[in-house]
């Protein structure tokens, strides 16, 4: 469980530090936009990339952390045996989407973008890094429900 801790230390460490980027981003464009009358040309591009990433590197966090939304009525009704056979069922599933979804079609789009040389128009970054995140976050549920299954025995 050492290496779960430090992956989620890098991950909050992450999350943070795109969270104040795109906070500054943000702040800049409301300075630039309303006093200095002449807003900045990277920001909105820029402010919509973090986002991205926020999102899609904390749905992986989340994931990692077991505070995603669940509706637990189901299980509740279960006995404590098929309670755990149901978390083995849910953690296949969630693995199985995450990996073919996120990681295996994360990797595609990246690939895809990389191959047909794509840049984002205002700050002129491949899209294929962008993009990047989606396997990645992918890569990190698949890695923390493997975990968790392991740690249910």
């Amino acid at each position: 469980m050492e290496f779960r801790k430090k992956v989620d230390k890098i991950l909050e460490i992450m999350l943070i530090s795109i969270l104040s980027i795109m906070v500054i981003n943000v702040l800049w464009q409301v300075f630039t936009r309303f006093i200095m009358g002449d807003p900045s040309s990277f920001t909105d591009e820029l402010a919509r990339y973090l986002m991205i990433w926020l999102g899609v590197l904390g749905a992986a966090y989340v994931s990692g952390k077991n505070m995603h939304v669940a509706i637990d009525i189901l299980p509740q009704q279960f006995s404590e045996k098929n309670q755990k056979k149901f978390k083995y069922f849910v953690f296949s599933m969630v693995i199985l989407f995450a990996f073919f979804a996120f990681f295996i079609g994360g990797l595609r789009l990246v690939y895809i973008t990389y191959t047909l040389n794509q840049y984002s128009p205002g700050l002129q970054m491949p899209l294929a890094a962008i993009y990047f995140v989606i396997p990645l976050s992918g890569l990190l549920i698949v890695y923390y429900k493997i975990s968790d299954i392991i740690t249910l025995k």
